[in-house]
């Protein structure tokens, strides 16, 4: 009974609620950049490259030949889907500098000003007072 208390104190902790709803946006985001990346960058790189799409480049190692798609190629044997690899390495890349970016934002709005000096109490005042007056003499 104590384990399940315990349980049910973690659970609501709004740490844990937190990091579910991180984790529900951060899917979200996810096939966001995924489509960024899937439907407007490597098209645009595959044109510039050869006018393929960029997922289907692949070398094959089974003897099947280069002219079939990467899901056809698959079914005949392995192969080395590097264009594929390539696409998704970027979507990395992208979320990783993005998420980067935003720490870098938060790190910034966390940052404290310095606090400013404490003020001289009265007994300071007065020892600095009798400082100055016996350097006049």
């Amino acid at each position: 009974m104590g384990m399940l208390q315990e349980f049910k104190a973690f659970a609501i902790k709004g740490n844990v609620i937190d990091l579910a709803i991180g984790v529900i946006i951060g899917t979200a985001f996810a096939k966001i950049v995924d489509s960024l990346v899937q439907d407007i960058i490597m098209p645009v790189a595959g044109r510039i490259i050869g006018g393929l799409d960029f997922t289907n480049y692949y070398l094959p190692l089974n003897d099947q030949g280069t002219h079939l798609t990467l899901v056809e190629a698959k079914k005949a044997g392995a192969v080395f889907a590097y264009g594929n690899f390539i696409t998704i390495l970027l979507n990395f890349l992208i979320l990783a500098f993005i998420i980067f970016q935003m720490v870098r934002i938060l790190n910034k709005a966390k940052r404290k000003d310095p606090e400013p000096a404490a003020a001289p109490t009265p007994e300071e005042i007065v020892l600095l007072r009798e400082i100055r007056d016996s350097l006049r003499k």
